[in-house]
C-alpha cells in the first residue's frame, strides 16, 4: 500500500502517551506538536489507527499543507492538491471544521467556503462534470490554520474516537474516554495492580482500565466515516483489523479495580456503562464517600477526577472535600495517586504537594493532573 501522512489529534498535555500508543501500533512518528502527532502509515494504518490508539481524538489523512494570506491563495492551493486520489465521482464533500490560530485569514466560514468551491472546481476538471449528486460515502475535510500555514486533513474517524459506544449514561461532569485513558496510561499503573477510583462518576476510569487490563480495543464496537471508502480501503483490510482486535481480547484476565460515589444512581449509571462495554466482570462499583476509602492491600493505585466546583454553590464545600481526599491518601499506605482537578488549591487541601504536576486542557478547561507517586512495590523473589 502507499505510504500516507496520518495526523491523530490528542488532549494538550497527553502527547507523550500517543506517540508511544503509535509507535507501538508499528509505525513512525514524524512529527509531534501541541495537541498532535502526526506519522507514517498506509491504508491499513488507518484501520489499525482508528480501531486500537487509545488516547487519539480523531485520524486524519493529510492531504497537504497550504500557505495563504489571502483567500485566493486558499482557493489555489486547495485547488491544486489531489483530491481525486481520495474522494470519488459520488463522494460527500464538504469542509467538517476550520480553526485559525495567528493567521490572516481566521474566519471559519469564509475559510469553509472558498475551500470548497476550490474542490469543486478541480473535481469538476478531473471528472468533466460540472455537478456533483455527493449521494455516496462522506468525505469531510478538516483544516487547521497556524501562522498563515493550513493543514488539511480528511477525517476517518467520524464521530471523536472517544465515543466507544458504552457510555450512554453519564455524570453531571464526565471526562472523556480518550483523556482517562490516556492519562491511566500516563501513570505506571499495570493490570496486576490495584486501582480504585473513589469519584467513579459514569465510571469512566475503570471501564478504560478494565479495557486496557483485558487488552480490548477501544474501537473495537462501533463504525467508523472510513469503512465505508470501499475506493481507498477494502472491506477486507476492515474485518482483518476488527478480527486481530478480537483475537487479542482477554476477558479472563484477573483485576482489581474498584469504582465508589457517594451517589446511587451515579453507582447505577457506572454499572450500567460497564455492563454495555462488557467489562462489568472486572470492575467492582460501590456507594461509598471518599471519606471511607480504605484498602487494607499496598502498592495500589488511585487515579480520580474530583469535584472541583463548576457551581459558586459548591465551591464553599471544597475544602473539606479535598481534606477528606487528603486523610483517605493518608490512609493507603505505599499507594500512589493521581488526581486530576481544576481546583487550585488541590494540594493545600490534600495536605502534601504533589511530586509532579502536569497541565493539561479538558477541553476549553485548564485543569491539573497531580500525581502523588509511591514506592515501587519489591520484586517477587524467584523461589
Amino acid at each position: 500500500m502507499e505510504r500516507i501522512e496520518l495526523i491523530a489529534p490528542c488532549h494538550f498535555g497527553m502527547e507523550a502517551v500517543l506517540k508511544r500508543e503509535i509507535q507501538d501500533l508499528g509505525y513512525d512518528v514524524s512529527r509531534v506538536e501541541d495537541g498532535k502527532i502526526t506519522f507514517i502509515g498506509d491504508m491499513e494504518a488507518v484501520c489499525y489507527a482508528n480501531v486500537f490508539l487509545r488516547s487519539a481524538e480523531r485520524i486524519l489523512i493529510k492531504i497537504g499543507t497550504v500557505h495563504a494570506e489571502t483567500f485566493d491563495e486558499l482557493f489555489e492551493g486547495t485547488r491544486a492538491l489531489p483530491w481525486e486520489k481520495y474522494i470519488p465521482e459520488d463522494g460527500k464533500f464538504w469542509v467538517a471544521k476550520a480553526t485559525s490560530i495567528k493567521s490572516k485569514l481566521f474566519s471559519p466560514s469564509d475559510i469553509q467556503s472558498i475551500m470548497k468551491k476550490a474542490m469543486v472546481e478541480r473535481l469538476k476538471k478531473v471528472y468533466h462534470k460540472e455537478w456533483f449528486t455527493e449521494d455516496g460515502a462522506s468525505y469531510p475535510v478538516r483544516v487547521t490554520f497556524m501562522k498563515d500555514e493550513a493543514v488539511i486533513g480528511l477525517d476517518t474517524s467520524g464521530e471523536s474516537l472517544h465515543k466507544r459506544g458504552y457510555r450512554k449514561l453519564t455524570s453531571k461532569a464526565p471526562i472523556t474516554e480518550t483523556l482517562a485513558s490516556a492519562l491511566i496510561l500516563f501513570t505506571p499503573w499495570k493490570k496486576n495492580r490495584i486501582l480504585v477510583d473513589p469519584f467513579c462518576g459514569s465510571g469512566t476510569f475503570p471501564i478504560e482500565a478494565a479495557m486496557i487490563a483485558a487488552n480490548m480495543a477501544p474501537g473495537m464496537n462501533r463504525s467508523f466515516l472510513a469503512d465505508r471508502w470501499t475506493n481507498l480501503i477494502p472491506k477486507k483490510t476492515w474485518y482483518d483489523v476488527m478480527d486481530e482486535a478480537h483475537d487479542v481480547l482477554d476477558l479472563h484476565v484477573d483485576t482489581d479495580i474498584q469504582g465508589y460515589d457517594i451517589d446511587p444512581n451515579v453507582v447505577k449509571a457506572a454499572r450500567e456503562n460497564a455492563k454495555m462495554a462488557g467489562v462489568d466482570h472486572l470492575i467492582h462499583f460501590q456507594q461509598r464517600p471518599v471519606s471511607e476509602l480504605n484498602h487494607p492491600k499496598r502498592y495500589g493505585f488511585v487515579i480520580t477526577n474530583p469535584p472541583y466546583g463548576e457551581r459558586i454553590e459548591e465551591k464553599k464545600n471544597l475544602p473539606q472535600l479535598y481534606r477528606e481526599i487528603g486523610e483517605a491518601f493518608a490512609r493507603l499506605d505505599c499507594w500512589s495517586e493521581y488526581v486530576i482537578t481544576a481546583y487550585e488549591d488541590a494540594e493545600k487541601y490534600i495536605g502534601k504537594k504533589a511530586d509532579k504536576n502536569r497541565k493539561i486542557y479538558n477541553g476549553m478547561m485548564k485543569t491539573y493532573f497531580y500525581q502523588f507517586q509511591g514506592p515501587k512495590p519489591p520484586r517477587l523473589k524467584d523461589k
